[in-house]
């Protein structure tokens, strides 16, 4: 393994978020902060309590996924797109340097980023609401592992496109309202039966509710099914990047 290769390749792609490292912290804080008012005063006021625990607490796994996921993505599409867009990868591939190299090197660096956001707003969220983590380890890991598995999707969005809109195409179109359909802001025991069993084909339902369960142990559906749910992801992931670069597919075109 070329450490020092992984390493140039990780601290290239984090000195561009230390460059807007304000904007990076300070967006986080005021995005969480606006759906805590709109969300945790709108629509708490009128639903006090889910399962026992505050409306505001319990959307705050939810909040926690929404942004790390979309930066998770965003972050890793746009750090091997744009060595694409300028020509430079193929300086990158004719380097020394194996898939298994540059593939920890930059989702490494995305992930990075997006567990650094993902602190940010559990932090900004303890000023609004009482948190109580009853599985630290299962939270550090659904969240880390959250982190790597769609930095690894971005990784391949990043790849696929052609073009700046193509890369956001599957983030607004895809992701979004996956997202928000996935219990982000309810439990999807709210929902009349046919619908609670049309979410349950939602992959991101079992990433939510696991990570919720870590914090008030609530879930929607049980934790060993979110955990197998988030593996096969990362799994599916790894095996469609193996092959991509294998092909060279997208890349060597």
């Amino acid at each position: 393994m070329n450490w020092a290769a992984i390493a140039a390749i990780y601290r290239f792609e984090m000195a561009r978020f230390f460059r807007t490292l304000a904007q990076s912290f300070f967006s986080p804080v005021l995005s969480t902060s606006l759906y805590f008012v709109v969300f945790g005063t709108a629509i708490g006021s009128r639903i006090q309590e889910i399962e026992g625990v505050s409306y505001g607490a319990f959307i705050v796994p939810g909040l926690v996924m929404l942004s790390v996921v979309m930066l998770a993505i965003s972050n890793a599409s746009f750090g091997i797109y744009f060595p694409k867009f300028l020509g430079t990868i193929y300086e990158l591939l004719s380097a020394p340097v194996n898939f298994i190299e540059i593939v920890v090197g930059y989702v490494g660096a995305a992930a990075t980023k997006a567990l650094f956001v993902g602190v940010v707003i559990l932090v900004t969220a303890s000023f609004f609401v009482e948190l109580r983590i009853q599985h630290p380890f299962a939270m550090a890991a659904f969240l880390v592992l959250t982190c790597l598995s769609f930095s690894l999707l971005g990784f391949i969005i990043g790849i696929w496109a052609s073009n700046f809109e193509q890369m956001s195409l599957v983030p607004q179109l895809v992701v979004t309202p996956l997202i928000f359909l996935g219990g982000t802001f309810y439990s999807i025991s709210m929902l009349p039966p046919v619908w609670q069993t049309v979410t349950l084909f939602n992959p991101v339902v079992y990433l939510i509710s696991g990570f919720r369960w870590s914090f008030y142990g609530l879930a929607d559906v049980p934790i060993a099914l979110s955990l197998l749910a988030i593996a096969a992801f990362t799994g599916l992931c790894l095996a469609v990047i193996g092959w991509i670069f294998r092909t060279g597919w997208r890349i060597r075109n």
